[in-house]
């Protein structure tokens, strides 16, 4: 296969075609397709039915009586894993691109759709295709902006791929969901990665600058669930920053946008496996959704060690906290800033006292669902009704949000 870069001919990042002009759009790539009239009913911003599409994907919708899925989606098993031997560059130890390249030299797919580094800027993702197990590692690290994955997908069913994975953030697997049925492919492997506050790639230059003076020599960034994030230099120099003392209050008020300050999906829910880090104190957390992940998970054989989740602490101080701060932040109202003094106090506390392991995850997901609705309720108070699912609303009644009768959302019921 051709490569549109020149960097290997197991890697193509083919020239995309511009995006059509929408309205709470993340250019998942579907908008630059043939099929581009679908964002209709596959955009995860217009009118999701979560319910269906689990049904579609899992073979059944979350249940009611497993207070976890409420949280996290449909699941067959959660582990704290990771790989035995880290693998060099990787964000954490490697296990995403592991499951890839192990796929691959299987012969269980053809191709992996996924995003690698830019050739002029290794924080903006570049949609590529890779063909060789080799080729994985050049995918290998964390990517800061707006990638149209999707529109590989016409890619790689015109070069005659009919077996592919695809590796995404949430309003990527939503619409791939949607469409899947229309592609034509035999099988399609989804291993989903957590996804919240995203920003342009120029933007997270700006974020960068605020923690270094020598921004261009940082090559690692990481949100770890110690309440610390940690920066590597290309000198080897390692800098670890407490959350509360990141100049989060310094970004201007369209740092994140209106898309990712209202995503219901945090945990990639549509997916065949999720891969993230929030309850994997240290590791990182997998999600097995459906026959599919559980077979990659074991395509990793005796290279991965997986240990029982933990969960430690109490998420309702925090989670109060950040409502009360986002109450204000979506009315318009400047934020309370704690003085410096106590940042430092309580920089130092929290990794002590926090929520840790699932309590950690649940805290996570519980105040993306109230970001979700107060910035909604600000910016787009229409949308509500169609955009927030049942599930969501049920996890931000214990905190005194309520549907009112102009949000409610019709019942959506997966389709026979």
């Amino acid at each position: 296969m051709a490569d549109g870069n020149g960097t290997s001919p197991a890697i193509t990042a083919p020239r995309l075609t511009a995006p059509e002009q929408r309205n709470l759009c993340t250019d998942c790539g579907l908008s630059r397709m043939k099929i581009a009239k679908s964002c209709g009913q596959a955009c995860q911003f217009i009118q999701p039915n979560y319910p269906e599409m689990e049904a579609q994907t899992h073979g059944r919708i979350r249940d009611p009586k497993r207070a976890e899925e409420q949280f996290f989606g449909p699941y067959k098993s959660m582990h704290r894993a990771a790989l035995r031997k880290p693998a060099d560059g990787a964000q954490w130890t490697g296990i995403t691109t592991r499951i890839a390249e192990r796929l691959l030299e299987s012969g269980v797919i053809e191709a992996v759709l996924t995003v690698g580094p830019d050739p002029e800027d290794r924080w903006k993702p570049q949609p590529v295709i890779i063909t060789s197990p080799a080729a994985m590692k050049h995918a290998r690290g964390m990517r800061m902006g707006y990638a149209p994955l999707l529109a590989l997908l016409e890619t790689a069913a015109e070069a005659g791929y009919r077996r592919i994975a695809l590796i995404g953030i949430p309003c990527q697997v939503y619409a791939l969901r949607a469409i899947e049925t229309k592609l034509g492919f035999e099988r399609i492997y989804v291993i989903g990665t957590p996804c919240s506050d995203n920003t342009t790639t120029e933007n997270f230059h700006t974020f960068l600058a605020k923690l270094s003076d020598q921004p261009e020599t940082i090559n690692y960034l990481e949100f770890r669930a110690d309440y610390y994030v940690e920066l590597r230099f290309d000198d080897g120099r390692r800098r670890e920053i407490p959350f509360l003392k990141l100049p989060i209050a310094d970004l201007p008020d369209d740092f994140f946008p209106l898309t990712c300050r209202t995503c219901v999906d945090y945990t990639n829910s549509l997916a065949d496996l999720t891969v993230g880090y929030m309850a994997g104190e240290g590791d990182q957390w997998v999600v097995v959704r459906n026959s599919r992940g559980q077979e990659m998970l074991d395509a990793l054989g005796d290279d991965v060690r997986l240990d029982v989740l933990g969960s430690r602490g109490d998420r309702s101080g925090p989670v109060k906290g950040f409502l009360e701060n986002t109450k204000r932040a979506a009315g318009g109202l400047p934020l309370r800033r704690m003085p410096g003094f106590m940042r430092g106090i309580m920089g130092w506390l929290m990794p002590k006292i926090g929520p840790k392991g699932i309590e950690f995850a649940r805290a996570r997901v519980e105040m993306k669902a109230i970001e979700t609705i107060l910035h909604l309720r600000r910016h787009r108070p229409a949308r509500i009704k169609h955009m927030v699912p049942d599930h969501v609303w049920s996890l931000v009644r214990p905190y005194g949000l309520t549907p009112t009768e102009d949000e409610r959302k019709e019942d959506h019921r997966p389709t026979e």
